[in-house]
């Protein structure tokens, strides 16, 4: 064997494969990532900018879903594919110094918009190429990467045309350019992808899940950093950890636990299928909801503390108060879709309880913002009690090595 064929050496993942140091260092750029939307949304808090916020979420959520297919089938810590990931975290280390960028290019220094569309393909196109070394002696996953291709191509075209433009025409073909990747991904079939080891995957997403809820909590922290500690701040703070513990909780309690079961029992022709709708689609909506959760949890704090600008009695509105509500509505909701996805059916309490949620939102515009983060949180609380209390027997079963619940 070669020196080049043993540097490009690649070594397949068991069944049991955990999740390698490494993996979770490439993550930490991701941190780093959905704090800078977090901020770029507070800092142009209206429609418009919660949407470019959403719009660059797709795109970090898109990058980061590339390389978790393939530490599921090679183990990131070996090889060619060791090196490729440390390169590709440069690379999507300087698109998130961009983002503050991506849409409105400051005076000097390079085009943002441009570095932004740049160092996105750059990133995809490494993890084309790590794909294609992982693919050797495997024709029918070369051939899946010829249909992936012009997915890849046409989505990082796009961004490059949009910036050249400027407001809503820009906003628009980002859009397009988020179809063009996602939809040709999923035109493309799954037949040809490859999972050695479902439970490395469904690890990886829950701890990039871990990794946005973090991001929710120190979004508590920033919000109140400058000010001075009070019984408000202490209470608003109280309340923002709870609500995304109950979140946490109607997650990795049970719903990982059936989501990794489903994708271990499916049969191999249909597990790729089940891995890209339930984990790389599905899981979008959900770090997406903590992300505008978060940012909601920041004005909030903003109200309770920042006795200068705001009173105890002023109400969240707009805005802030869509970002609080919605997203955990877009969540829940998010989690209805994984469960069906994975043969659960149709969670039908979750479901109601985002429909309250989203019922709520227009008597919470009339609360004092603490107050109307006090309802969401009991309104999700009392979610997770109730099918913990409801679903005691069939928790434990499943929690504790016996069969899943009906």
């Amino acid at each position: 064997m070669s020196v080049t064929r043993r540097r490009l050496h690649t070594e397949a993942v068991q069944e049991d494969t955990s999740t390698t140091p490494v993996e979770l260092f490439f993550d930490l750029v991701f941190v780093f990532a959905i704090t800078q939307v977090t901020a770029l949304m507070a800092d142009d808090l209206s429609a418009p900018g919660l949407v470019r916020g959403l719009l660059i979420l797709a795109l970090l959520w898109w990058s980061w879903v590339g390389y978790s297919w393939i530490g599921s089938i090679v183990r990131a810590d070996e090889g060619a594919t060791r090196l490729v990931l440390l390169t590709a975290m440069v690379t999507m280390f300087v698109l998130a110094l961009s983002i503050p960028e991506a849409f409105d290019d400051l005076e000097g220094g390079l085009p943002g918009p441009v570095v932004v569309a740049v160092c996105y393909f750059v990133f995809r196109l490494l993890h084309l190429a790590l794909f294609w070394i992982v693919a050797d002696g495997d024709s029918g996953l070369r051939r899946q990467l010829v249909r992936f291709t012009p997915s890849v191509l046409g989505g990082t075209a796009l961004l490059l045309v949009a910036s050249q433009f400027e407001g809503p025409a820009q906003t628009a073909l980002w859009a397009l350019a988020l179809v063009a990747d996602y939809g040709g991904t999923y035109a493309g079939g799954s037949s040809g992808w490859r999972l050695h080891s479902a439970p490395h995957f469904t690890e990886r997403h829950g701890l990039i899940l871990i990794v946005a809820l973090g991001e929710s909590i120190v979004a508590i922290g920033v919000g109140v950093a400058a000010l001075p500690v009070s019984w408000p701040i202490i209470a608003g703070s109280a309340l923002g950890l709870t609500l995304s513990s109950a979140l946490w909780w109607l997650y990795f309690d049970v719903t990982a636990l059936l989501g990794e079961r489903a994708l271990v029992a499916a049969p191999a022709e249909s597990r790729t299928a089940l891995a890209r709708d339930a984990f790389s689609f599905l899981h979008l909506p959900m770090v997406a909801g903590v992300v505008l959760l978060a940012l909601g949890l920041k004005k909030v704090l903003e109200y309770v503390g920042d006795t200068a600008e705001h009173t105890l009695a002023d109400a969240l509105t707009g805005p802030g108060l869509w970002a609080l509500y919605g997203g955990v509505a877009l969540y829940l909701l998010a989690l209805v879709g994984f469960q069906l996805r994975s043969g659960h059916g149709v969670n039908l309490v979750r479901a109601a309880a985002a429909a309250a949620v989203l019922a709520a939102l227009v008597p919470a515009a009339q609360l004092p913002a603490v107050a109307a983060l006090a309802v969401l949180t009991v309104l999700v609380v009392a979610v997770a009690v109730f099918e913990t209390i409801r679903f005691a027997e069939h928790r434990a079963r499943l929690r504790h090595g016996g069969t899943s619940p009906a």
